[in-house]
């Protein structure tokens, strides 16, 4: 307890600073949760997604990994975008990445890094797509903060891919998804103009369509001689 003493006391005198202003914050909070936007970001300690963009509790539902990637296979995020989706209703899901990314620095160096390299091959896969621009850059810092931008960009895409996604713009539900990066020198958002808030925005091969499902229609004049009595003696 005496380890985490000063958590404990900078938490109470937050909850308190709060209830001075609004008594009623914390019981109201507790009654519902409705945000209309899902934030897909970074691990980072310094991106506080609802500090930078100035958010109360209950306004802002969060997912955070390295290097905020979208994986395909990540059942943890996928599970987080669904329920933000379909439970939560958002109208607005938010990859947020920033320059000077750890992870993304990481996957552009030629060495181990041990378990997170398996990670790491996702934006890996980002560099390799966009490997000629990147190249075009000889500052290492600019080369690295544009595979930021790309590595945001990709993954708006990976979630406009997903078949929660795609399933809500089938049910004309109101749903966009943005990308933007962060600057850790300055505090500002940088809107990287990549917003879809329709199939149609999306490349045709990716444009999911409902499977139709034959549906099984029993014989009810052989259901009735089955029933028959003596019809397996």
């Amino acid at each position: 307890m005496k380890q985490l003493q000063k958590i404990y006391d900078n938490n109470k005198a937050w909850a308190d600073g709060i209830k001075r202003n609004e008594p009623n914050f914390f019981s109201d909070l507790s009654k519902q949760q409705s945000p209309e936007y899902l934030w897909i970001g970074c691990s980072d300690s310094r991106v506080v997604a609802e500090q930078l963009v100035g958010l109360q509790p209950g306004e802002l539902f969060v997912h955070r990994n390295i290097a905020n990637v979208v994986v395909p296979t990540d059942l943890n995020c996928l599970s987080v975008i669904q329920f933000a989706v379909e439970v939560l209703k958002v109208k607005h899901i938010i990859v947020c990445g920033h320059y000077g990314c750890g992870g993304v620095k990481a996957s552009m160096e030629l060495v181990e890094h041990g378990l997170i390299d398996n990670w790491l091959c996702h934006i890996k896969s980002v560099h390799q797509k966009n490997e000629e621009e990147l190249l075009s850059f000889t500052d290492k810092t600019e080369r690295l903060d544009r595979l930021c931008e790309l590595n945001v960009i990709e993954q708006v895409k990976n979630i406009c891919h997903t078949t929660i996604i795609q399933r809500a713009w089938r049910n004309h539900q109101h749903l966009s998804v943005h990308g933007c990066i962060y600057t850790l020198e300055t505090g500002i958002l940088k809107d990287l103009n990549t917003r879809y808030s329709e199939m149609s925005h999306m490349n045709d091969i990716y444009q999911l369509r409902e499977a139709k499902r034959d549906v099984y229609k029993p014989n009810i004049n052989i259901i009735k001689n089955s029933l028959k009595v003596g019809k397996y003696d």
